[in-house]
């Protein structure tokens, strides 16, 4: 089913990249994917180099270096366990822009990238790397925020606003699901109870049942007083939920849900991977 996956990891060396390299790797063992760890070369790298006492001649001999030396603690942890390869790759550019035309070029299936979550989406959510890398690519993106460190998933939570790409969406989630016998709860978060949403919860759960070959899946709609963002939060909480899921399309439900409540204070998905669909 996947055969030939690809992996696309932007590296920085900061706290929230290497996080996501562990979380690439691990994903390219079920996977069996070839994992790319991609460094776009900035000036804020190299002037954090230069104070180190380094000249620019031998800035770029470092970072290779760095860089080979994180590709071989991969291949020593994830090849033997089904990783099928991991590369270096360094190309100079505009960061975001140049990490989604390698992607694109290589016919990445998955770019994994750190973030520094809170901070990051809040403090200035339109301009951070974060965002416009997830508004622009046509890749499926998973955000890994800084304090957040690898462990088994054992709960995806998919927030669904009742798409036709659902249908297709989902199979992506169950098949992450299987790799580590998980549950899911695909969930519809309603900041009223409206009985068109029972409805349409119904018709969807009619919809996609015969179509999802898989147990460890709930069907879960929600109201809350706040907005959806906010209930969706409430319910990450409540739930357990290890890993957020959403399908990102245009004027969707995904992009309403940041830019309504990122300004109203939502901090605790934001510490949960985020993984946004962008193929179903």
């Amino acid at each position: 089913m996947y055969n030939n996956f690809k992996i696309v990891c932007p590296v920085d060396f900061s706290e929230c990249s290497l996080n996501a390299i562990e979380y690439a790797a691990k994903l390219g063992e079920k996977y069996q994917a070839t994992l790319y760890l991609f460094h776009v070369p900035n000036k804020e790298d190299y002037q954090k180099l230069s104070s180190n006492g380094l000249m620019v001649g031998d800035q770029y001999s470092f970072i290779n270096k760095k860089l080979g030396n994180l590709v071989q603690t991969v291949k020593v942890e994830s090849i033997p366990l089904g990783l099928k390869a991991c590369e270096a790759q360094i190309k100079d550019g505009e960061i975001v822009e140049t990490i989604l035309e390698f992607a694109n070029e290589i016919k990445a299936n998955l770019i994994i990238m750190g973030t520094e979550g809170v901070n990051d989406f809040k403090k200035n959510y339109i301009g951070s790397r974060s965002a416009d890398l997830i508004g622009k690519s046509e890749i499926d993106v998973l955000m890994i925020p800084r304090k957040v460190f690898f462990k088994v998933p054992r709960k995806f939570v998919y927030a669904t606003d009742y798409h036709d790409e659902d249908k297709l969406a989902i199979q992506k989630v169950v098949q992450l699901a299987i790799f580590y016998d998980s549950e899911i709860d695909m969930v519809h978060v309603s900041s009223r109870a409206r009985g068109i949403d029972k409805l349409t919860h119904q018709s969807m759960i009619s919809e996609l049942s015969p179509l999802i070959k898989y147990e460890k899946i709930a069907f879960v709609l929600k109201t809350y007083r706040d907005s959806p963002g906010l209930g969706l939060e409430n319910y990450l909480i409540s739930a357990k939920g290890d890993i957020l899921i959403t399908l990102s399309k245009k004027k969707s439900w995904f992009d309403q849900l940041f830019a309504q409540n990122l300004s109203k204070k939502m901090s605790y998905f934001i510490n949960k991977p985020l993984y946004v669909i962008k193929q179903p």
